[in-house]
Parts: C-alpha cells; sequence; structure tokens
C-alpha cells in the first residue's frame, strides 16, 4: 500500500493537473520525484507520446531495481558467514574464556596470544558500554569524513579498484548508464542534456565528475562513442556498442541491447564474487577460531609441560 505522506504528494499532484498544470510541473514542484523521470516525463509532453515515455519509465525502474536487489541477494549469505563468525567470537571471549581465568591466574606468564585475548575478554565482559560507544563513535566518525566530497570522490574511486568487487561495480555503473541513456534519448530529450541527467543515476561521484567533459565534447560535435572513450569506471566495450548504434542510426536499440547485456554480466559477476567470497570467509572464521583455541591450549601446554620437567 501507499504510505499516508506518499498519499498527500499524490493527491497534491492531482490538484496541480487538476488546475492545468503539465505533470512535469507539478511533479518537479513537490522536491521527491527523481530528475530522471520528470526529465522524460517533459519530453514526453513536448512530443506528446506520454504513454510511451511511461512505459519506458516503468521498465527503466524494473530493470534498476531487479538489478539492485540481484545484488543485496547474493550478498546475504555471505553477511550471514560474517555475522556468524562474529557471534562465535563474541560467544567464545565473554562466555567460554571466562571459565579458564582461574587456571590462568595461577600461572606465572601468559603467551603473548592468551594475553591479548584476556584482554579483550575483560573488555567485552566488563566494558561493553565503552565498546558500544567507540563502535557509535567510529560509525558516526566515518560517516562525516564519507560526506567530505573530496573524501567521497577518493572513495568512489577506490570501488573501481577493488579486488573482486571493482569489476562488479564498473558493470554494474555502465548498465545503469546505458539503461537510463537509452530512455531519455528514446523519449526525444537532446543527447546532451541525456547525457547530463543519465549520468547523475549511475551512483558514483568519481565517474560523473568526467561527465562534465564529455558533454562539452558531445556539443562540440565529438561522436558519443569517442567521447566516453576514456571515462574510467565504465566497460570499454560500451564506446564501440554506441559506435554502431551512432553509425545505424538505431542509438536507442544499441543502448538498450548493452544495457539487457551488461545486466546478464552483473548477475553472473555476482554470482562470481560470492562464489568467491564464502571460501574467504570461512577461512577467515577458521584463522580465528583456531587462534582462540591456541590462545587457550597454548599456556595449559605448557603448565603440563613445565609440570613434567619438573
Amino acid at each position: 500500500g501507499i504510505a499516508p505522506g506518499e498519499r498527500e504528494v499524490y493527491k497534491a499532484v492531482l490538484q496541480d493537473l487538476q488546475k492545468g498544470i503539465p505533470l512535469s510541473e507539478a511533479m518537479e514542484s513537490k522536491d521527491c520525484f527523481p530528475k530522471l523521470m520528470i526529465g522524460m516525463l517533459r519530453s514526453g509532453e513536448g512530443s506528446g507520446n506520454i504513454d510511451e515515455i511511461t512505459d519506458r519509465l516503468a521498465v527503466q525502474y524494473e530493470k534498476d531495481y531487479k538489478l539492485t536487489q540481484q545484488v543485496k541477494s547474493a550478498m546475504t549469505y555471505p553477511c550471514i558467514l560474517l555475522c556468524l563468525c562474529i557471534a562465535i567470537v563474541i560467544l567464545i571471549v565473554t562466555f567460554i574464556l571466562p571459565q579458564f581465568q582461574s587456571l590462568f591466574d595461577q600461572m606465572d606468564s601468559l603467551p603473548w596470544m592468551t594475553s591479548v585475548l584476556i584482554a579483550c575478554s575483560d573488555c567485552l565482559t566488563h566494558r561493553w558500554y565503552i565498546v558500544l560507544i567507540a563502535a557509535f563513535a567510529i560509525v558516526m566518525v566515518c560517516k562525516l569524513i564519507g560526506s567530505i566530497p573530496n573524501v567521497r570522490r577518493t572513495l568512489d574511486q577506490g570501488k573501481l579498484h577493488i579486488p573482486l568487487f571493482g569489476n562488479l561495480f564498473r558493470v554494474i555503473y555502465t548498465a545503469r548508464f546505458a539503461r537510463t541513456l537509452s530512455s531519455l534519448y528514446a523519449s526525444g530529450m537532446p543527447i546532451a542534456t541525456s547525457i547530463a541527467t543519465a549520468s547523475e543515476t549511475i551512483g558514483n561521484v568519481y565517474v560523473q565528475e568526467q561527465f562534465d567533459e564529455v558533454v562539452t565534447k558531445v556539443r562540440s560535435g565529438m561522436p558519443l562513442s569517442q567521447a566516453l572513450q576514456n571515462v574510467d569506471g565504465l566497460q570499454k566495450k560500451l564506446s564501440s556498442i554506441i559506435q554502431i548504434g551512432e553509425e545505424s542510426g538505431r542509438l536507442d536499440l544499441m543502448l538498450d541491447s548493452i544495457a539487457a547485456t551488461l545486466e546478464d554480466d552483473a548477475e553472473q559477476a555476482t554470482k562470481r564474487m560470492v562464489t568467491l567470497l564464502e571460501p574467504i570467509l570461512i577461512i577467515i572464521m577458521a584463522v580465528i577460531v583456531g587462534f582462540i583455541m591456541l590462545a587457550v591450549m597454548l599456556p595449559i601446554y605448557q603448565s603440563y609441560a613445565a609440570i613434567e620437567n619438573s
């Protein structure tokens, strides 16, 4: 169902329409609808094919939602494994390790691994509120730093070079740009305006900033395929496909085709990434649990060895 706040927005849009205000202007005045939707509707109003535009918008948002959900669904199992790993560590450190505390207190010296583990156990058991406050403070500081434009740009640039994830991000950005540009161009919007609007839907500040130069080149007469060649963050094959579309005069169809292909590529890349992540997380979990077991057993073994030697 529609939330009460959303219902009021749609009622306000309907009242504006009844006053004779165009749909795009009525929606734009509410400051809650995407620029992509407003731009396409405005083009549809000008060309008289608003029914076709709304159909393309429905397909556009359905594809975008499906692509996002594919990534979220694929990451569910790795996230569960990560949470399970954290839960096991907390359980061992806060409930099981304290059972050995009396034994450790009787020993003259402890291995560094055991000392570190005991310190962590003491912190989580008796000073858990400090851990929570510190974790909250770290999250807030990271969010604050991430909101700084230069930092955000650097982080977004770094996303493109992360092992496993970098290629997936490039595929998703390219598919999103191609799908959006196809919808905007097919709606009758000028190509330069379409490029500028489509770049805002990519979801990466570093990649988006490069489109200022792309728009300038296109307005100066350079073909879009050539202007896109040096954009860092998009798949290289996008410019080749666009060049075919430019030569054949069917740019919108070629953009639709490459978007569909890249969406399939994104799904396959996501599956490959998850396939690699699962054993990595299992290995990390095994290393952590092994470290804890070694930290607990090592002083016990040393004490038995000392008794036998004496």
